[in-house]
């Protein structure tokens, strides 16, 4: 593994925090925006006020501030369903199967990856927590086990989430009139007006070429988990349960409520019914229709506030999962700034011709993914980089006459693919596991070349 060490050790050196390249970003757009799009008629300080206007628009956008709030719920309201008992049920029973690292690392990613199929919150934690698990297993069998392979099979649902029902530009533009407000201020009025009103996941998620990509990564993923898995060297490791007991204390008055079994049965169920008469009434049995980023969180907090039976218990969840999404909380408005200086300087407009310019109906796709795949090391995050290619996308789209909901996918498979690549998401896994970024790395490459042949195969043939 000296390949993994001297990468890691690369990595560390040539990339600072996520934070630091959120504001390093945000400076590069600033001095790009100032020196290929100032008018000749403005001054170098007024100019520069100008932008930094820009900039604060974007930042304190209240659409976009809506959308850092869905995000940061759908990893909070995920991480709080992985911790229940039901889900851990369904860890310990699978558990039992992992007696060697081939069959660990193939039913680890293979679960791991449909459950982040549904939700990339739940399915980041369920991994992680699924290969704790199996650690914890081997430890008690005195099995021997290639646990960094194992802990980056966990990580493997962060490679196929974007294509799923939680999918961040997916679920956007499944909202009705998002399309046409993110392109306020790019396209005149009249052209506006001929986008979509929504693009629902029937043409995303549920389309011919995703569920082709679904197929694959849900039988290939495992398949080669399990060969690398039957290929590396195991080695008996010493993990042990680090959960403590609570210590149990007399519940008096109106605490009572707070543990109430019945309490949060009967609000959690009341959500649950109304999440039901809105699949059934509002969108008529439209499954995929009905899953927008509002409707994916109130069915999360139902399911979550049912299975952990108590308030407390789930505010107890809550309290171990909000720390996961301190990330989009801090970092979401820097993006958004940087949207705002994009599109107000007309950087945004400028970007797309150029891609415009270089590519046809079959290569703009590809550029899409590759350039999203790079975006994405410097701009971890689905819904940030969604806020700055996105409008790139809708109007380059619009200009070659290709397919929107392509496009769209083409951006959701590139910035899946090197989250094998950039380590920003994989630290709620490290922290559960107790592994190092440098162990993993090298197995989530292996993932990531074989999650490019698939999306590349998939954007080819479609």
């Amino acid at each position: 593994m000296r390949f993994a060490d001297k990468y890691t050790k690369a990595f560390k050196y040539l990339l600072p925090a996520p934070f630091t390249i959120a504001v390093s970003l945000t400076i590069i757009t600033f001095l790009i925006a100032f020196f290929t799009t100032r008018p000749a008629t403005e001054s170098l300080s007024g100019y520069s006020i100008q932008l930094l206007k820009y900039w604060e628009e974007g930042i304190w956008s209240s659409g976009l501030m809506v959308f850092a709030m869905q995000m940061m719920l759908m990893l909070v309201l995920g991480h709080v369903l992985a911790l229940t008992k039901p889900v851990n049920y369904i860890i310990n029973l699978a558990v039992k199967s992992c007696n060697n690292t081939a069959k660990a690392a193939a039913l680890v990613t293979l679960l791991t990856v449909i459950v982040s199929l549904f939700n990339w919150g739940l399915g980041l934690i369920f991994g992680a927590i699924f290969a704790r698990k199996v650690a914890e297993h081997a430890t008690q069998l005195k099995l021997k086990i290639n646990y960094p392979l194992i802990g980056a099979a966990g990580y493997s649902g962060l490679m196929v989430w974007h294509g799923g029902l939680s999918g961040s530009s997916l679920a956007k533009v499944a909202e009705p009139g998002h399309l046409k407000a993110m392109m306020v201020g790019i396209l005149p009025e009249s052209e506006i007006a001929l986008l979509p009103e929504k693009i629902s996941y029937w043409n995303t998620v549920g389309s011919n070429m995703n569920l082709f990509v679904i197929a694959l990564l849900v039988i290939v993923l495992p398949l080669a988990m399990y060969w690398m898995g039957k290929r590396t060297n195991s080695t008996l490791i010493n993990i042990i349960d680090n959960e403590s007991k609570e210590k149990l204390t007399k519940i008096e008055g109106a605490e009572k409520l707070d543990h109430s079994i019945f309490f949060s049965l009967f609000f959690g169920g009341i959500i649950l019914f109304y999440v039901g008469y809105k699949i059934v009434i509002d969108y008529d049995f439209s499954i995929l229709n009905f899953f927008t980023p509002n409707n994916i969180n109130l069915l999360l907090l139902a399911l979550a506030i049912i299975l952990h039976k108590s308030f407390y218990n789930f505010l107890k969840a809550i309290d171990k999962a909000v720390g996961g999404a301190s990330g989009i909380l801090i970092q979401f408005p820097l993006y958004f700034g940087v949207m705002g200086l994009m599109k107000s300087s007309g950087l945004v407009t400028d970007i797309s011709t150029f891609f415009v310019d270089i590519s046809n109906e079959t290569t703009y796709p590809i550029f899409t993914f590759l350039s999203a795949g790079l975006v994405n090391i410097f701009v971890p995050s689905g819904g940030g980089q969604w806020a700055l290619q996105g409008p790139i996308i809708v109007q380059a789209a619009r200009d070659l006459g290709i397919s929107l909901p392509k496009s769209i996918m083409a951006l959701a498979y590139g910035d899946q693919l090197t989250n094998m690549l950039q380590p920003f998401w994989a630290l709620p896994l490290l922290g559960i596991t107790g592994l190092k970024a440098k162990e993993i790395l090298p197995y989530t490459l292996f993932l990531m070349v074989i999650g490019t042949g698939i999306y590349l195969l998939a954007l080819l043939l479609f």
